[in-house]
């Protein structure tokens, strides 16, 4: 362990994790997931920040206890703003002596790499968690700016840290840390009971029933829900006792109901909303899907093979350094509806072959991608990043004050 003296006396260095907003998205979950890491660390001094402080997962920080979490609400990149946001922020990383700032998403990335470049943070951290298909050409050359701030890029997987050298990111600022799962957010709770699960999620408890299962947000087309649903058609024909499971919220959710509708499927889907019980609503499922065209790495995916569910996915992003094919799941290309519906049916039709493999992808989890991987390998970038040249320590205050006046 490397002990460092920070400019406020304390011999902890301290890490600000700026986060874009508490609502249940992939990336928050994760970065909320390692502020309590680090908080149980007890390496770090921990603060965050956001850029929206609303949100379900805003409770779960505040049991943190990490005091004011302040908020830099912006309305667009390109406005005056933007430029007060920046500089509060800025001000906010000198007067506290931050040493260290990870940022998680596309929108924490811009404004905290610029933030932090102006506060002179000795280390700076940015992210990158999906490969292709998400953002503008615009916002690509912004995030490539905010990648140049940087002086290391956390990708979650080798799939997303190659698309990184492709788009020119030098190749060493590019570090991978799998997300870690909780395994405790898959756990069942001690009085699960099957048919009270079945009825608090509205899915049908009279009758034979196999629960085929997504759970991606409505908010971007790139999770292909239109591929799940003509999926979806074609096993219902060759499992008539086949029903199918949407879990997520946004702005698609009426146009992915009339496509139900329209296949003819609306009677055999479910639309479940947010889901805050992930650990109940698979523990009823027998196959669990991801149909995205991009990602970067799915924590779906994690979960549902830490849940012991045989998977059947797209192979996009780091997808195959989690699946093995074949033995905890299927892999099929993006688009692959006809491929995916027959991969699916197959494990409907052999339940013993499907549990098994459910057991097979859950100790995958077990070995690679742990809580505590992410947090050594996390800790590990820290150390290597304060241990660099001194000359790169925050400019001091008074100057960052001018410029912000």
């Amino acid at each position: 362990m490397i002990v460092y003296e920070t400019g406020g006396g304390d011999l902890k260095p301290t890490v600000l994790q700026l986060i874009g907003s508490f609502h249940q998205g992939g990336s928050e979950r994760q970065a909320v997931q390692l502020a309590r890491l680090l908080k149980e660390s007890g390496r770090y001094n921990l603060q965050m920040a956001c850029l929206d402080s609303t949100g379900i997962l805003r409770d779960e920080v505040e049991q943190l206890e990490l005091g004011e979490i302040p908020e830099y609400r912006l309305t667009s990149f390109y406005d005056r703003n933007a430029l007060v946001q920046v500089r509060r922020c800025a001000l906010h990383l000198q007067t506290h002596r931050i040493d260290i700032v990870q940022t998680h998403d596309f929108y924490s990335n811009v404004f905290g790499m610029a933030a932090a470049r102006l506060a002179g943070v000795k280390a700076r951290i940015a992210a990158r968690r999906e490969t292709t298909g998400w953002r503008t050409r615009a916002q690509k050359i912004v995030e490539r700016q905010a990648y140049r701030l940087a002086h290391s890029i956390v990708a979650n997987s080798e799939a997303v840290g190659q698309q990184l050298v492709k788009e020119g990111v030098t190749a060493r600022k590019i570090v991978t840390v799998y997300n870690g799962l909780d395994m405790d957010r898959v756990a069942l709770p001690v009085d699960f009971n099957r048919e009270r699960a079945l009825a608090s999620f509205g899915l049908p408890r009279e009758g034979y029933h196999r629960f085929v299962t997504i759970v991606a947000n409505l908010r971007h087309e790139v999770k292909d829900h239109a591929m799940f649903l003509r999926a979806a058609r074609q096993v219902r024909e060759r499992v008539p006792t086949a029903r199918f499971v949407i879990a997520g919220e946004g702005a698609l959710l009426d146009s992915v109901r009339a496509m139900a509708a329209e296949l003819s499927l609306g009677d055999d889907v479910f639309f479940t909303g947010q889901c805050a019980r992930v650990a109940e609503l698979l523990a009823v499922s027998d196959v669990c899907v991801l149909s995205s065209k991009a990602e970067g790495f799915s924590n779906s995916i994690l979960e549902y093979m830490a849940a012991a569910r045989p998977v059947v996915v797209t192979d996009v992003g780091g997808a195959r350094e989690a699946v093995a094919e074949g033995e905890s799941g299927y892999l099929v290309p993006a688009g692959a509806d006809q491929m995916m519906a027959a991969r699916i049916a197959s494990l409907l039709g052999d339940p013993e072959r499907a549990s098994a493999m459910g057991e097979r992808g859950q100790q995958i989890i077990a070995q690679r991608f742990s809580c505590a991987a992410q947090l050594e390998q996390t800790e590990n970038l820290y150390d290597q990043l304060l241990a660099r040249d001194v000359s790169l320590l925050p400019r001091p205050l008074e100057r960052v004050q001018r410029e912000i006046i």
